[in-house]
């Protein structure tokens, strides 16, 4: 039996890398060619991460390659076979010689957070099992997977998409990838609130200015204004972040010296 793979010389890689990640899917050409772009291909050409795609189709002993079968039990759809996706995990650590982290995308997973994928990225490994079709066999998320994730409360076809979410968020935590060292804590989510608004050129557009204090130079108000706004957006569209963040004494404070002003403002 064979495996397709990305190896790390179609990006010219040259380094040892910081991290591998696999994707087992029926779509490889999917991940490669999303994989090919911006961050996460910069990251590939640098060494800094290896990923590699594996099709279950490949661990399959007849020759219609078959990864998939009607359910017991009845019901519509089809539901992945358990047996291509163990030997297509077994050999992606026989290939990477790691003991890799085990992710399946299903709806039914846990949802996704910008703590797990930090979690990730202190992983050496990850290997992301792709669900499809009217969903995966039990006994994969029951005695192979670590983890089931979901990205959301919503159906998709398949599980490339939330395997391209979890390698983009994790590849960009890996040191070295973004070019400011501070970029990964000033981003949403990593206090549990949602990021404050950016501005940039022109500073008028059809009347629409800039906030002010954006413009003043004044370091102190400018940090203070964005903590208000990160503040006052996570109570507005996100509550249920807002609920769980951990807001200071100084934080209730500056959100309600900010909505006083906002009052206090002519029109």
């Amino acid at each position: 039996m064979r495996t397709r793979r990305f190896p790390a010389h179609d990006l010219g890689c040259h380094n040892a890398f910081s991290m591998r990640i696999d994707v087992i899917t029926l779509f490889p050409d999917l991940i490669r060619s999303a994989t090919r772009y911006s961050m996460v291909k910069r990251a590939q050409e640098d060494g800094i991460v290896q990923i590699s795609v594996t099709d279950p189709r490949d661990f399959t002993p007849d020759r219609h390659r078959t990864v998939d079968d009607s359910p017991f039990g009845g019901g519509p759809g089809m539901v992945m076979k358990v047996e291509p996706i163990e030997k297509a995990l077994a050999a992606c650590r026989e290939a990477s010689g790691l003991n890799g982290r085990v992710l399946l995308t299903e709806p039914q997973g846990k949802p996704m957070t910008q703590a797990d994928a930090r979690r990730w990225a202190n992983e050496p490994s990850l290997i992301i099992v792709c669900g499809h079709y009217g969903g995966v066999d039990q006994r994969v998320a029951d005695h192979l997977a670590d983890e089931s994730v979901s990205i959301g409360d919503y159906v998709l076809t398949g599980g490339e998409i939330p395997a391209l979410v979890i390698i983009d968020a994790v590849t960009r935590l890996l040191p070295g990838v973004l070019g400011n060292e501070e970029s990964p804590e000033k981003d949403s989510f990593e206090e549990g609130l949602l990021g404050y608004p950016q501005y940039t050129r022109p500073e008028g557009h059809h009347g629409w200015r800039v906030p002010e204090v954006l413009l003043s130079g004044h370091h102190g108000a400018i940090q203070r204004w964005r903590r208000a706004q990160q503040l006052l957006r996570t109570r507005r569209l996100r509550p249920d972040l807002f609920a769980r963040a951990p807001i200071t004494a100084e934080d209730v404070r500056l959100m309600a010296e900010t909505v006083q002003g906002d009052e206090n403002e002519p029109g």
